[in-house]
Order: C-alpha cells, then sequence, then structure tokens
C-alpha cells in the first residue's frame, strides 16, 4: 500500500517546519556542543571544519534522507516499518534487523546519555549559585570528581532528566514531541546567539573565529578525515531509529530532500555557532583548544568564573547544554514506545512510561561505572582493553551499531527496495535524484565501511 493513502496511528506533524524542528532537534544535542568543538580543537580547526562538511554532504545527508524515505513509508516504528517494507518487497526477513538495531540503540544510548544531560543540569545549579567564582584549575577539577564520584547526586539527576523526557514523549507526537521543539529549538538557538554575542566581548573573538575557519591542511591526519566521517554520521542521529520513526509522522506533501538539506544545514549551523562562541572563551583566558572531552566541564568553567558577568553567560551555556541533551533525548525513545503501542496492547502513557523506566534503570550501570564500579572492567586480547560499563555501552552503540545501521538503511534504499516506491516518495529534481541514488548506492556505504572498520580499531 503506498504511504498516500496510509497515515500513522500515531498521529503526524502539523507541517514541515513541525517536522524541521523536531529532527533538527534529535540531531542537536550534546555532540554539536560537547562533542564538536574539543574534536575540531584537535584535529586541527578549520581544515577538519571543510572536511566535515563535505562528509555531511555525501555520508550524512543521502543516509537521513533514506531513513525519512522508509519511515515515511511505512507510517510505523522503525520495527514495524522494516517489516513491512521487507514484506512488500519479498525481502529476507533478517532485513527487519535495521529497525531492531536502531530502536534499541536508541534506548541504550538514551540510558547513558541522561546520565551525561544530569551533568549539565548539575552544573546549570552549580554556575547559577556561583560556585565557580574565581576557581582554580585544581578547583574545577574537583568539583567535577566530586560530582562523578557521588553515585546518589547523578542518580538523582539522572532520575529527574529521565522524567522530563518520559513526560514530553507520552504526550504525544502534536501535544508532546512537537510542542516540546517549538519551544526548546526556537530557545535554544537564542541562547546560542547570545553566547556568540558575549564571546564577540571578550578580546579573543577573531582569533577563536580563525582558529575555527582558517583551513592549515598540513595539520590533517588520516586520522582526522575518518573522525570527520564519523562524526559527520552520528552528529545527524542516523541509524538509531530516532529520524525513521520521526519520517513516519511526515505529511506526504512535504519534500524529503529540502528538509534534509535544511536539517543538516541547521544542525552544522549550531556545531558552528557553539565554537563561535566556545573558541574566543578559551582563547581569551589562555586555556587549551585541544583540552578534549573535559572542554566543557573541567575548562569552560574556569573560563565563565573568571569573567564579567561569566556566571550569568555560563548558567546560559549549561541551559543550552540540557535543552540540546532533552531534544534527542525525546527522539531516542520514541521508536520503542511507538513499537509499544503498536504491538502490545498499551496507551502511549504507559509505554512511555515502561520504556523511561528501561533506559532509567540501565543508566545505574553508567552511573556506577563512575565511581562506585570503576574498577569492575572487562578486555578482550587484541581489541579492546578495561572497558567500564559506559565504555561498553558507549562503544557498542556509537562504533557497531549505528555504522551498521546505517550501512544497512543505504544497502537496503538503494539495492533492495523497489526503485520505483523510493522514487515515489523522495520526489525531487531528477538530477537531483540520480545525484542521490548514486551516492546511497555506492559511495555512501563504502565510506560508512571506512568509518565502521576504523571505530573498530577505537574500541
Amino acid at each position: 500500500m503506498s504511504s498516500e493513502f496510509r497515515l500513522s496511528i500515531h498521529g503526524q506533524w502539523s507541517g514541515r517546519l513541525a517536522f524541521f524542528l523536531a529532527a533538527t532537534g534529535s540531531a542537536v544535542g550534546l555532540g554539536n556542543i560537547w562533542k564538536f568543538p574539543y574534536i575540531t580543537g584537535e584535529n586541527g580547526g578549520g581544515a577538519f571544519v571543510i572536511v566535515y562538511l563535505i562528509c555531511i554532504a555525501i555520508i550524512g545527508v543521502p543516509i537521513m534522507m533514506a531513513e525519512i524515505m522508509l519511515g515515511r513509508r511505512g507510517r510505523l516504528s522503525p520495527i514495524n516499518t522494516m517489516a513491512l517494507l521487507t514484506s512488500e518487497d519479498n525481502r529476507h526477513k533478517i532485513w527487519r534487523a535495521i529497525g531492531w538495531m536502531g530502536a534499541i540503540a536508541g534506548l541504550i544510548i538514551l540510558s547513558y546519555y541522561s546520565v551525561i544531560a544530569g551533568w549539565a543540569m548539575a552544573y546549570v545549579v552549580r554556575m547559577a549559585s556561583g560556585v565557580f567564582l574565581a576557581s582554580t584549575t585544581d578547583g574545577v577539577n574537583g568539583i567535577f570528581t566530586a560530582l562523578t564520584a557521588d553515585p546518589e547526586r547523578l542518580l538523582a539527576w539522572h532520575t529527574i532528566f529521565m522524567l522530563l523526557t518520559t513526560m514530553i514523549v507520552a504526550r504525544g507526537v502534536q501535544h508532546g514531541l512537537e510542542r516540546a521543539v517549538r519551544y526548546l529549538m526556537p530557545l535554544l538557538f537564542v541562547m546560542l546567539l547570545i553566547l556568540v554575542g558575549y564571546a564577540t566581548s571578550t578580546g579573543a573573538f577573531l582569533q577563536g573565529v580563525n582558529y575555527l575557519f582558517s583551513a592549515d591542511f598540513s595539520k590533517l591526519s588520516t586520522e582526522s578525515v575518518v573522525v570527520a566521517m564519523g562524526h559527520a554520521f552520528f552528529t545527524l542521529s542516523l541509524g538509531m531509529g530516532a529520524i525513521m520513526a520521526y519520517g513516519a509522522y511526515l505529511p506526504k506533501d512535504v519534500s524529503i530532500a529540502k528538509t534534509s538539506f535544511a536539517i543538516a544545514a541547521a544542525d552544522t549551523l549550531v556545531a558552528l555557532l557553539a565554537g563561535m562562541a566556545i573558541f574566543p572563551i578559551v582563547f581569551a583566558n589562555a586555556l587549551e583548544p585541544a583540552a578534549g572531552p573535559g572542554l566543557i566541564f573541567q575548562t569552560l568553567p574556569i573560563a565563565f568564573g573568571q569573567m564579567d558577568a561569566g556566571t550569568l553567560f555560563g548558567t546560559v551555556f549549561f541551559v543550552l547544554l540540557v535543552f540540546a541533551a532533552l531534544t534527542s533525548a525525546i527522539s531516542l525513545i520514541e521508536p520503542m514506545v511507538a513499537w509499544l503501542v503498536e504491538n502490545k496492547n498499551v496507551t502511549r502513557i504507559q509505554a512511555a512510561v515502561y520504556m523511561g523506566l528501561a533506559a532509567w534503570v540501565l543508566g545505574i550501570g553508567s552511573i556506577l561505572s563512575f565511581n562506585v564500579w570503576s574498577n569492575v572492567t572487562w578486555s578482550i586480547p587484541g581489541l579492546f582493553k578495561d572497558l567500564t560499563i559506559f565504555d561498553t555501552l558507549d562503544g557498542l552503540t556509537a562504533n557497531i551499531m549505528l555504522p551498521l545501521g546505517g550501512l544497512f538503511i543505504a544497502i537496503f534504499a538503494g539495492h533492495l527496495m523497489a526503485e520505483h516506491k523510493v522514487k515515489d516518495e523522495i520526489q525531487t529534481h531528477p538530477t537531483l535524484y540520480k545525484v542521490w541514488f548514486y551516492l546511497i548506492r555506492y559511495v555512501t556505504p563504502l565510506l560508512v565501511i571506512i568509518v565502521f572498520l576504523n571505530l573498530i580499531k577505537l574500541i
């Protein structure tokens, strides 16, 4: 049956803007504001950004278009969408695993994502209360260490974040997901622009912008290119069921191609604005731009603590982080919630509570891996060593499940699905369609395989 005559039982977005905000919210998360600046710092600044933008165009956008297309064609949860589409095209049932792998990966990611989001929530309170005023490096490191070493405090923040996520998702597509992103996404952009404006007053704005946009390809290594490819893939929330689930609620008359380009552009804009806000602050305080994952939680608080009005703008920054995390979290839980409603005769509220509780319980393992169970690790000789629970869940999803999900989506859309159905959903300019179809059949899968093989080495 054509999706033109099939509507999702969960409802649909009110229009293109709602879907754009929701999918952008899914894509924009801690990866844009927390991860992008520090991996840019570690890989040579502007040259890395150029490679990253190329990778967004040839990996991110093609897979996003394919994932939205599959979701809208099926009009069901990712699990049932893939079951329906494999059946329609008489493909082996093994391809249903795309839906299961994405939905389960999303739930696993949410379990530890919520823990990191809890750190951001804790920092909102600490920043607003002036804890970081005139703090030294040792003082800020001590605050971070005390937070991660306290399982009860981490559990409290993890619980609050999961409750917020569950409450939004329980209200449904238009009253929950859409209403949340209609408020959160504009506020997120406004806060980012405020922080960029603040960065212009630091005296190091041009230095930060130059670092971000001046291309020195001598600093670019093969590993840098692979990191750019990997981040381009992950930053758009691909392979975890979220975009497929959101695509199921997309009206038929909305262009998948135009919307995908708009989402990728907005996601990239947020990452670049985050860099424009963060690097001037880093340089103005003689901090290290390649400080790694600690840039946000252990480096920036030092800068905010020493600046005029730093308490205010530091608070805005961590509220921004929480908003970004929340818009991603609701998309991570949605695929499993939708499947429960479709298959287990439960209400949406019940399904949201069940899945929220599952993610909450699983997240406890990640919490304890930072303190009580920090010495509980496991290794496989020749592959990886000393992985905690948090490291294991992160490595399993980011390095294995998501790349495989993206690869299988590309193969299914480019080789296994009847092309007239693909054309019926994509509905774009013939030349653009041909370029996309070539990329999704040949180029994108090859590049995802390269990302996958290199990420396996990093486990």
